[in-house]
Parts: structure tokens; sequence; C-alpha cells
């Protein structure tokens, strides 16, 4: 099993991204982190976030509590990382209290695919 780290952890001094995707360990679960606004400009930082999720072989929680919009570059950054995991037998939560993203899988009729985060 791969160890988790924050590879985008701020030297000291340093701030971290307005917008951001971001892997972290936290309760023996991989968290990916979205922050700020979701969209195409991420893509390297989503490829690289979704191998170190996978490759983590932890629980994948995804985590919006910090996203402020995403758009349909983000919800297919969502969707391809539920179902990589979900060909790992991997599971994926969503935790999304402002429902910024909820709401665009709402509209696309793909709500049911990812479960809420209950922890």
């Amino acid at each position: 099993m791969t160890e988790l780290r924050d590879a985008h952890a701020p030297e000291l001094g340093e701030t971290r991204p307005v917008h951001a995707i971001r892997v972290e360990p936290e309760d023996g679960r991989a968290v990916v982190r979205l922050v700020g606004e979701i969209d195409a400009a991420l893509r390297a930082e989503a490829s690289a976030s979704m191998g170190m999720a996978l490759m983590s072989g932890l629980p994948v929680v995804i985590d919006a509590t910090e996203a402020t919009f995403v758009d349909s570059s983000g919800v297919a950054f969502v969707l391809q990382l539920h179902l990589a995991a979900s060909e790992a037998g991997i599971p994926v939560t969503l935790r999304d209290p402002h429902r910024v993203l909820r709401e665009v899988l709402d509209m696309v009729g793909l709500s049911v695919v990812i479960p809420d985060d209950e922890g």
C-alpha cells in the first residue's frame, strides 16, 4: 500500500493555491479535496490526485467542502475517479455540505452514483 502524504503542502511562509485538487490521509481514508473552482485548468492536478488516491488502496472520500464551482471537467474527474475506484473495489463517498458538487450531479441524473460520506 502506498503511503499518502500531502504533496502540495506549502513550505514555511507559502500559502496554498486558491484552486486545487489534493489528496490527504484522514482516518484511514484517502480524502480528495476540491478547493475553489474545479475546472479544466486543474487537469494535471486531477490526474495526479486520481493516481495517488487509487494507489493508496484506501476508501476514497471526495471532499467538496471548499469547492466554490465545479464545471463539466470537474464532474468528469469525479465520475472517472468513482469508476476507476469501483473497478478496483475501492469505495467512494462524497462530503459536500454546501452541495456545490451534489447539485451538479443531481442535474445530470448521477446523484445516486456516489453516496454521501457519513464520517
